[in-house]
């Protein structure tokens, strides 16, 4: 199994016994992702962008406006740093400072490079439906050159990585024991709802064959580690 290096920037420093460098547990995260948070320094001044995603292998991908002020500063090898993650749980114990949170976490590093030419740029759009919807872009009409022009795709390989992860119950002190305070944990999940036609393209028609994974009552973490998997 492959681990990615671990340096002062990557390495946990709390609860590190919670941490995790190797490509299995960082992948499995990323997976079941849809949204990251993009950070990086321009003249100084800090952003960060959220913004959808998708791997393949230990590169990262997003896209954006192409005049996008983010997209044109990363053009050239900007250092960023990515971030994704889930809320699991509440975890709420007998006194303030013992509540938590259930969690999966994942940091990543590496140098943004936009992605060139018409081929390239249309090849990465294509394949990020069909990581969200396994095959879906044979069945849509072929973007135009012009539409594929107003886009602006960014590829990151990752140099460093760490994820972080808590899927406990609630942390007992001896002085917890006087109080009679509710403790335990409430489970947080995202689901699918029930698909919704459009009125004048799709109404009475059948879900295309993509989108089979899309189950009413799904998870939708479980929906994209599923699709990711192909």
């Amino acid at each position: 199994m492959s681990s990615f290096i671990q340096t002062p920037r990557s390495r946990a420093r709390r609860k590190p016994d919670r941490a995790a460098y190797d490509e299995a547990a960082v992948f499995a995260i990323l997976d079941a992702g849809l949204l990251c948070h993009v950070g990086y320094v321009i003249d100084g001044q800090p952003f960060v962008t959220p913004t959808t995603y998708w791997r393949e292998g230990r590169k990262l991908y997003w896209h954006g406006s192409a005049a996008s002020r983010m997209l044109k500063a990363q053009a050239g090898g900007l250092p960023v740093c990515v971030t994704v993650s889930q809320v699991d749980g509440l975890v709420l114990a007998r006194s303030g400072i013992a509540h938590s949170m259930n969690y999966r976490s994942v940091m990543a590093f590496g140098r943004a490079r936009l992605i060139e030419g018409l081929a390239a740029r249309r090849a990465a759009m294509e394949a990020f439906i069909d990581r969200l919807y396994p095959e879906r872009s044979a069945e849509l009409r072929p973007a135009t050159d012009n539409e594929i022009l107003q886009i602006g795709l960014v590829e990151m390989t990752i140099e460093e990585a760490s994820a972080k992860q808590r899927d406990g119950g609630v942390n007992r002190t001896a002085a917890d024991e006087e109080w009679n305070a509710w403790s335990g944990v409430i489970p947080v999940e995202t689901r699918l709802g029930a698909p919704m036609a459009d009125a004048q393209q799709s109404a009475g028609a059948p879900l295309s064959p993509s989108l089979g994974l899309y189950e009413p009552g799904a998870r939708l973490d479980d929906v994209l580690a599923k699709a990711a998997r192909g």
